[in-house]
């Protein structure tokens, strides 16, 4: 397919999503109809679907803010739903943050405050956390994750083993799209299990892979409820764009490694397309809630060209608690059911996911202390007041993990560190505080000038980690 024939495909999808908003959604239903739409039986619970992308830059889809970006697919997405300015994930590295969204608690209480191994028979989150796949099938859901699982490589901390009736994809951190061999750190080891089972898809685009897998998962629940985690590795490491959305960004002047990043954010874009229309082929979008999120911030790690996303205003990226590593693009849809085209300012947490969606669907949340709490009440309504008051995150253990709280305006970062490089970490930097609403950028620490704000939030964050 040329570049020339992918932005053909790309303005007529957006022309038809246009056009069926301004019809009410009637065009897509009719369609639904005619194609044999799968009727929900009275009183059906509505399916789910989490999508989790995986080092995605704070602002980068067009609709968030990066302009220079193909995206109509996540942007339509957004515009059937309600999208979040405020959102965060709960930690700026991948395991501890996909803990946080399938316990609902924060990542050091669910015992995950650093990345789970990458080899096999290695374990990862303790399998005594509930997760969100064992409480929906708790309530009559089928269950299944495919993509990138990183929560453990044991047969009891795999997705089998943690609710999921179906699993498809890789258990450690990363791998090369194409040979689906772990990419980070030798010896090379191969990484594609289908139900805890190795198997070899040599030379397929593992993100085609997803696609297929999750569409024979749709079709064979299509008559009860399912939920599915839908967890793509894109754009982490290594870029492996499609050529012609390479050639398309080098033909606009986007500059290296931009373009690397950017080819990859619209090759995964088509992808979330492809599963959004598997929906509307059986008929099953207004049944399906979908939630859009990125794990944390873009890399700037040397096997990500040192960069390639984009934090907008924000100082940090992945692995640091500035802004810029932990606030991220989010959105949830439920079409006919929730407002869409909104847009949500109040404070939003990724281990907010697990209540919200408990509260959406009618099912009873894990009898476990929770630290998210449901947004359902601000998705439904622009003036509903954030249901947070302290929020709280911490990388590592000990001394000199990096933590963070903010409450309200102010923010408090304890041994930060900016992998955004603007600017030097000091040190006298290493209790650095902040007024979001202020400094947006976080670029001049107010430490100094508001002993009394340090002090506060530095108790607020000791007697949280003395409860975890």
């Amino acid at each position: 397919m040329s570049s020339s024939q992918r932005r053909t495909i790309v303005n007529r999808r957006a022309f038809l999503a246009d056009a069926a908003r301004a019809a009410g959604g009637a065009a897509l239903l009719t369609g639904a109809l005619a194609a044999g739409r799968a009727y929900s039986a009275p009183g059906r619970k509505p399916n789910v679907i989490v999508i989790y992308t995986d080092d995605q830059g704070s602002i980068d889809t067009n609709l968030f803010g990066a302009n220079d970006l193909v995206t109509p697919n996540l942007d339509a997405l957004a515009r059937r739903g309600v999208r979040f300015t405020q959102f965060y994930a709960p930690s700026p590295v991948c395991s501890p943050s996909r803990a946080g969204l399938m316990t609902g608690r924060y990542p050091v209480r669910a015992g995950t405050a650093g990345n789970c191994p990458s080899e096999e028979g290695q374990p990862g989150m303790p399998t005594t956390e509930i997760t969100m796949a064992e409480m929906l099938k708790a309530a009559g859901y089928a269950t299944g994750q495919v993509g990138k699982w990183h929560l453990g490589y044991s047969p009891d901390t795999m997705p089998n083993a943690q609710g999921f009736d179906y699993s498809f994809g890789h258990m450690g951190g990363c791998i090369d799209n194409y040979s689906h061999f772990f990419y980070w750190r030798g010896p090379n080891r191969h990484d594609l299990h289908e139900n805890g089972e190795e198997v070899f898809r040599d030379g397929e685009f593992f993100p085609d892979l997803m696609v297929d897998a999750a569409g024979r998962f749709i079709e064979q629940h299509r008559n009860e409820p399912f939920f599915l985690y839908f967890a793509m590795n894109q754009p982490h490491y290594p870029y492996q764009g499609e050529a012609d959305w390479l050639a398309y960004y080098r033909e606009k002047g986007v500059a290296y490694p931009r373009d690397l990043y950017a080819a990859f954010i619209s090759t995964l874009d088509e992808r979330i397309g492809a599963l959004l229309a598997k929906l509307d082929e059986l008929g099953l979008r207004e049944d399906t809630i979908v939630v859009f999120q990125s794990d944390h911030g873009h890399s700037t790690e040397e096997r990500a060209h040192f960069g390639g996303g984009n934090a907008g205003p924000y100082r940090g990226a992945k692995f640091s608690m500035f802004e810029g590593g932990i606030r991220i693009p989010a959105a949830i849809s439920w079409p006919g059911h929730l407002p869409e085209g909104e847009v949500r300012g109040q404070l939003g947490h990724g281990c907010d996911w697990l209540p919200t969606i408990a509260e959406l669907c009618g099912v009873a949340p894990p009898d476990t202390h929770l630290d998210g709490v449901s947004l359902a009440p601000v998705v439904k309504s622009a003036d509903a007041p954030s249901p947070h008051g302290a929020v709280h995150w911490q990388m590592g253990l000990g001394e000199k993990a990096q933590w963070a709280v903010r409450d309200g305006d102010w923010k408090l970062i304890g041994n930060p560190r900016d992998t955004s490089g603007k600017a030097e970490i000091t040190e006298s930097d290493k209790l650095f505080l902040s007024n979001l609403a202020e400094d947006i950028g976080e670029m001049t620490n107010l430490a100094g000038d508001h002993p009394e704000v340090v002090e506060r939030l530095r108790r607020l964050h000791e007697e949280w980690i003395a409860s975890m």
